[in-house]
């Protein structure tokens, strides 16, 4: 498996584990140690789940809970006026947050490549309309970002 393909993984599982931490409000650390032993490249219900890179995945998972009110607000400035972060819904909150967190922590990672990964996510959960509403959000946020 190539680097690509196991951050492209770590995302989805990223995005998987921060909507699962805003449901059931648990802990980060036993949350994180769950993925690792139990869904990170594990087949589970036939479906087998590709091995993800683990270092990254635990930094967007800990830098989003860490800096969630900084990316919260970023986010917020981004939304058309009226709506607000709880108008989403939460996959859609763990897709932006994820991505907001590497624009603004991961400058090792090009703008291009987390929008497109996290545009490739949301087509995991969503139609074609909420995809654009991530690109167009997620390249706002990489303006004000890294300029």
């Amino acid at each position: 498996m190539t680097r690509s393909q196991s951050r492209s993984a770590a995302r989805l599982a990223a995005v998987q584990a921060l909507y699962q931490l805003e449901m059931e409000g648990s802990a980060v650390a036993p949350l994180l140690h769950q993925f690792h032993e139990h869904r990170l490249g594990a087949t589970i219900e036939g479906a087998t789940y590709a091995e993800a890179e683990q270092s990254f995945f635990d930094d967007v998972v800990k830098g989003v809970d860490a800096r969630r009110s900084e990316i919260d607000a970023l986010i917020g400035e981004k939304l058309a006026k009226g709506w607000n972060l709880d108008r989403l819904d939460r996959p859609m909150r763990a897709i932006l947050r994820a991505g907001t967190y590497e624009l603004i922590a991961r400058p090792d990672v090009p703008v291009a490549s987390v929008i497109t990964e996290y545009v490739d996510v949301a087509h995991a959960f969503y139609d074609k309309k909420e995809s654009g509403f991530v690109n167009g959000l997620l390249d706002a946020v990489a303006r004000g970002a890294r300029g």
